[in-house]
């Protein structure tokens, strides 16, 4: 009776859990509304003492926890206690350490609390739209400089988080968030959750199909800054393709992935579509090691005006053959 009863409770879990409700009073904010609803969190729109809006995020792994409707506390099963608890631990810390960030191109975390048996996350709440329904919006007019200037932008926020030791680890069009004046902004990062799902075998896995790095998948003890920039690779590939790539642990199985290099060619720069195709090697050894190393490359003039030479145009086939075996993780001789 009890196994049913915790297959029962497990079943529940997955569900979708219910917010908190319009005008509920949490700590010194009002909720207005519920912004969005993941697997590992919910977020809301709030208003602080002052009426500023502000988002709260707040830790709720429906894999764990249930909140029924007109409930304020979550249901945690016994068994799962200890997992609910570490991923508690980890987001209450993820968010300390976000709090000391003051970054322009990363969101700004305000304050965060425990309450109702769980933990929460106020941050800025910031006005425009995601990179996401950018692309969406605007696909295939994604203009080159465009790419360009936003995804160095993005670098150096990417940066300032690699420099205090965190990862994202859930980097994706949809956690890119661009203000009115398009400038980016990294927002719901992963870190949290990549831990939890590490340390309990009952979590679904947290990562995103397509922009997820291989190391996500397997050997997450070689998760480090060139995981993320595997996620910008397939954020750019993205804007040009309006989908995500070939999920890593599938391109590891069976790659068909198309290479920007070849894709695109001639609509635009080789070494924009070159750069691309180096943060998507299979391989993280292959990759940008650092958000500098590529931020470097982006920002290095192109002179697409140039006629190519025969010469040239061997150069970039023979550079191709090699990107291709890397990308299927092996070394081609020079």
């Amino acid at each position: 009776m009890a196994g049913v009863l915790i297959i029962a409770f497990i079943l529940m879990a997955q569900q979708a859990n219910h917010a908190l409700p319009p005008g509920f009073r949490l700590d010194e904010y009002r909720i207005e509304r519920q912004l969005s609803l993941g697997g590992f969190s919910i977020v809301y729109l709030a208003t602080d003492r002052s009426g500023q809006p502000v988002a709260i995020k707040e830790y709720l792994p429906n894999s764990l926890a249930l909140r029924a409707e007109g409930e304020i506390k979550p249901s945690i099963a016994k068994e799962h206690m200890p997992a609910f608890r570490y991923g508690m631990k980890c987001f209450f810390e993820e968010g300390r350490a976000l709090a000391r960030l003051s970054h322009p191109n990363v969101i700004r975390v305000l304050n965060f609390f425990r309450a109702n048996d769980t933990v929460y996350m106020v941050m800025e709440y910031e006005h425009g739209l995601t990179l996401q329904e950018v692309i969406k919006k605007n696909h295939p007019a994604i203009t080159e400089n465009f790419m360009r200037n936003v995804f160095t932008k993005l670098l150096n926020g990417l940066r300032e988080v690699h420099s205090r030791k965190l990862l994202h680890l859930d980097l994706k069009p949809s956690n890119i968030y661009m203000r009115n004046e398009y400038t980016p902004v990294l927002i719901d990062f992963g870190a949290a959750r990549q831990t939890l799902t590490s340390d309990s075998p009952i979590l679904k896995p947290m990562y995103t199909p397509g922009f997820a790095s291989p190391e996500h998948y397997h050997q997450r003890e070689l998760l480090g800054p060139w995981s993320d920039i595997y996620s910008v690779g397939a954020s750019m590939y993205a804007c040009l393709a309006g989908t995500g790539p070939q999920a890593a642990d599938s391109r590891q199985e069976n790659d068909r992935l198309v290479p920007a290099m070849v894709r695109w060619e001639r609509q635009y720069s080789d070494q924009l579509l070159e750069t691309i195709d180096w943060c998507l090697c299979l391989n993280y050894l292959y990759r940008p090691q650092s958000a500098f190393a590529l931020q470097k490359v982006l920002t290095e003039p192109v002179d697409r005006l140039k006629a190519e030479t025969v010469e040239a145009d061997t150069a970039r086939k023979s550079w191709l053959g090699r990107v291709l075996g890397k990308l299927k993780g092996k070394v081609e001789p020079k």
